[in-house]
């Protein structure tokens, strides 16, 4: 079987120590740290209060109301992500064979924010409590299916769920895409949004975070004879 070789050729960041994928790099290389104390409800019960957040976001600068009404924050980052690496990667999308694009954008988690709304408003109201966009804005895949609607892209378009390595796992599966045929363009990647009360008890309840809430900046620290555990982030790329 002929291979085709695959390059990079756009490149699009959304993350906490950076909105951008200039700015991204320009964080890492300084060595910024994105870990805070949590700010979006009150962790006074919560044995983590911190975790990596995007600062300031305001997603209207991004999303009309009726867009933002059916995009879990995963999607929405997502959307950011992959259009910033559109537009880096020159390509003219009104030339190029639509029909010959993949999308695989994974999520580990999905729509953790809707589920953790939704299943409030199921509580109080009852099944007619429950959007209709529930179901739509929660599954991993719908990241993938977001991108292909508003860029009209008709390739192969799903995603692999494969906990904290499903971001490189899509990347993978996108290069084999191009590699072997199916695809000639890929846009590729991952997004996470779990920084939410649930998702915080969650992997509070498995023990597998950090309490280190006198420190959080350090927290992070695998390699570390000391370590307590990972700390909770967001972002897409």
């Amino acid at each position: 079987m002929s291979t085709r070789r695959v390059v990079v050729t756009g490149i699009g960041a959304f993350t906490p120590i950076g909105k951008s994928a200039p700015d991204f790099w320009n964080g890492l290389v300084s060595g910024k740290s994105g870990v805070r104390m949590v700010d979006r409800f009150d962790t006074t019960d919560f044995a983590t209060k911190f975790a990596a957040q995007i600062e300031d976001y305001d997603h209207s600068k991004y999303f009309d109301r009726k867009e933002v009404r059916r995009l879990d924050k995963v999607a929405q980052y997502g959307l950011i992500a992959s259009g910033e690496a559109l537009e880096d990667s020159k390509l003219d999308l009104e030339k190029i064979n639509k029909d010959h694009v993949a999308v695989l954008v994974g999520t580990g988690i999905g729509g953790m924010e809707t589920f953790y709304e939704q299943s409030i408003s199921f509580h109080e109201h009852g099944p007619r409590g429950v959007s209709p966009f529930f179901i739509p804005m929660l599954i991993p895949d719908i990241v993938s299916g977001q991108i292909s609607i508003k860029y009209g892209f008709r390739g192969p378009n799903f995603c692999a769920v494969s906990a904290c390595a499903t971001g490189s796992h899509n990347i993978g599966l996108a290069y084999d895409a191009i590699r072997y045929g199916q695809a000639d363009y890929a846009v590729a990647g991952g997004t996470e949004a779990p920084v939410t009360k649930i998702g915080i008890s969650g992997f509070n309840s498995l023990k597998a975070m950090s309490t280190r809430n006198d420190s959080p900046e350090t927290a992070s620290r695998p390699f570390d004879k000391d370590r307590d555990g990972f700390v909770l982030g967001e972002g897409a790329g």
